[in-house]
């Protein structure tokens, strides 16, 4: 009882410490998965901690559990119109990048360690693909808004090149232990990887997005089934022989972009799950490393590192990527952001899992590597997007949004919005706005206090609008309320406004010559005067846009449309 009680304690005061260290990391500006290195080391046998740890095989396991729940949650959390934009670049660097890497590495470190060639290439595998881990968590943390297609790549390409990594290392491994060179048997063994992966990635996230909508669950077993349903899918596409890492990604991704319940609940979830498996998985392996043995081959790991970084990963990276258009700063900016993280550590316990001769020296070479990547590259990941001129506004996301939990009804969502300093809806009426015609305003907040008839409130910079509105129209309310003053991204293709809005509100919204109506006129009163008698369907036509009343309330115009005219 007495060691269960040390090891509870020792456990949440280890996840207590990473948690308040990694609130230091934007004012020391290191990467806080580093810290939670550094505090894995400081625990450890030669640290102040004194823990002693030496169990390859269970470290393995920590790590790969860790991997597949980062790699989920990335997958999760990856829109699906950027993956199509980055899907072809991505695979390219996922493949054939890593290959190149692993091989002009190799031959680095065959130079610097006098290996034979096999365990050279074989240590170049070790670290030749990008971390997903860090990646995502160094992207998400650096409050960046890169370009579209640039932060696609970087995310695809990091959750996708595990298996031509994990490839390489067990062909050559293979080849190490039977002492032979890697044939056919290689082409098969990736094509399996791959094809495996694909099809149990997509096959798993379909059966839990079935199962998660069709049963009747207390809401707290709905992440809980997505998580072990994703660890289910990467055990078993793995016991199969294909990439259990690309399999979760793939199914994280399925689901991330599908339709299901309480998917706010989930997300937050597994964000937080996410955190706590980096967390235990860089404990881990901080314990693992003994400093003393690693600073003895720090020269010769620190060379291996720079060729990789400034050699190995741009000759790899570049000519992929001016293949497919990207220009000289974008190229620079991925090539510069090859993170290297836990997956070269954890595949560098493969060899001394297999008992190869020199495994040591490449487990404390790849965990240098990674040191010297996580500071270099990760510390640098913001400064270089802004100083080449790729930090750019992104798409535009509700600033607060709280999934409605009422029975039968799982696709409403309570959203707000707080007016910047930049907003296009500073001094426009709520009626004017172009909102899709399903939602509905809760209410004004202004300097703290629920502001009267809400409705024909001119809106102020602070303010704070409340709207209820089913998940398909959160997008459209994103265009209209993170707008800025020059309104791009304001008008959707079509919208509905009420039959009460001032006209003038919406004529200058629509960039048409409002000098003719009469001040205060609305929507009802234009068509009044205009037509007489109104009726659904009338329409008129204002610049490039035509406006059609389509439902009547009485003798007023209660919700109208505006698209753009069909000749357009």
């Amino acid at each position: 009882m007495e060691l269960t009680n040390h090891i509870i304690t020792l456990a949440g005061a280890v996840f207590v410490i990473c948690i308040l260290a990694g609130s230091l990391s934007p004012r020391l500006g290191v990467p806080t998965l580093l810290i939670f290195v550094a505090i894995g080391m400081l625990a450890g046998e030669s640290g102040p901690g004194g823990i002693v740890f030496d169990d390859v095989q269970l470290a393995h396991l920590a790590g790969s559990l860790a991997l597949a729940v980062i790699i989920f949650d990335g997958g999760l959390h990856t829109d699906a119109n950027s993956f199509r934009i980055g899907i072809r670049p991505a695979a390219w660097l996922a493949t054939v990048g890593v290959l190149v890497t692993a091989g002009l590495t190799g031959l680095v470190c065959m130079w610097v360690l006098d290996l034979p060639l096999l365990e050279a290439m074989l240590l170049g595998s070790l670290v030749s693909s990008t971390d997903a881990a860090a990646v995502f968590a160094l992207l998400k943390n650096a409050n960046l808004s890169l370009h579209p297609r640039v932060g696609a790549t970087l995310e695809i390409e990091s959750g996708s090149n595990d298996p031509m990594a994990v490839l390489l290392t067990i062909m050559l491994l293979e080849s190490i232990t039977a002492s032979r060179y890697p044939g056919l048997d290689a082409i098969v063994f990736f094509i399996q990887q791959m094809g495996l992966g694909l099809v149990g990635g997509f096959a798993g996230g379909w059966l839990i997005l079935r199962a998660v909508n069709r049963l009747t669950l207390a809401p707290p077993l709905y992440p809980l089934l997505l998580l072990f349903g994703a660890l289910l899918t990467f055990g078993l596409v793995s016991e199969l022989n294909g990439s259990g890492f690309l399999a979760v990604y793939l199914a994280g991704l399925y689901l991330g972009n599908s339709k299901i319940k309480v998917m706010n609940t989930i997300l937050g979830f597994h964000a937080g799950i996410g955190w706590m498996a980096q967390i235990g998985m860089f404990f881990i392996l901080g314990l693992l490393v003994t400093p003393e043995e690693l600073l003895a081959w720090a020269v010769p790991a620190l060379i291996i590192a720079a060729a990789l970084i400034l050699v190995a990963r741009p000759l790899a990276v570049l000519p992929v990527l001016m293949g497919f258009g990207f220009n000289w700063r974008e190229q620079l900016y991925i090539s510069w952001v090859g993170l290297r993280g836990a997956v070269p550590i954890v595949l560098s316990l493969f060899p001394m899992l297999a008992g190869i001769e020199n495994a040591q020296v490449m487990f404390n070479v790849a965990f240098f590597i990674v040191l010297v990547s996580l500071i270099v590259q990760g510390g640098t990941v913001a400064p270089a997007a802004r100083l080449l001129k790729l930090d750019v506004r992104g798409k535009p996301q509700a600033r607060q949004r709280v999934e409605l939990d009422v029975p039968g009804q799982s696709n409403y969502e309570v959203v707000g919005y707080t007016l910047e300093p930049d907003s296009a809806l500073a001094g426009r009426m709520l009626v004017s706005l172009p909102l899709p015609g399903s939602a509905r305003l809760i209410g004004v907040i202004r300097r703290g206090v629920l502001a009267p008839k809400a409705n024909r409130l001119r809106l102020r910079i602070g303010d704070t609008v409340y709207l209820i509105a089913p998940f398909k129209a959160i997008e459209q309310l994103d265009r209209v309320f993170l707008a800025s003053a020059h309104r791009d991204g304001l008008l959707a293709e079509a919208f509905e406004v009420s039959g009460q809005a001032p006209l003038a509100d919406l004529l200058g919204l629509l960039g048409a010559d409002s000098d003719a109506i009469q001040p205060g006129d609305t929507l009802t009163q234009w068509f009044a005067r205009r037509f007489g008698s109104i009726v659904e369907g009338t329409w008129l036509a204002v610049g490039d846009y035509r406006i059609s009343v389509q439902k009547m309330d009485g003798e007023k115009v209660a919700w109208a449309k505006v698209e753009r005219s069909p000749a357009q």
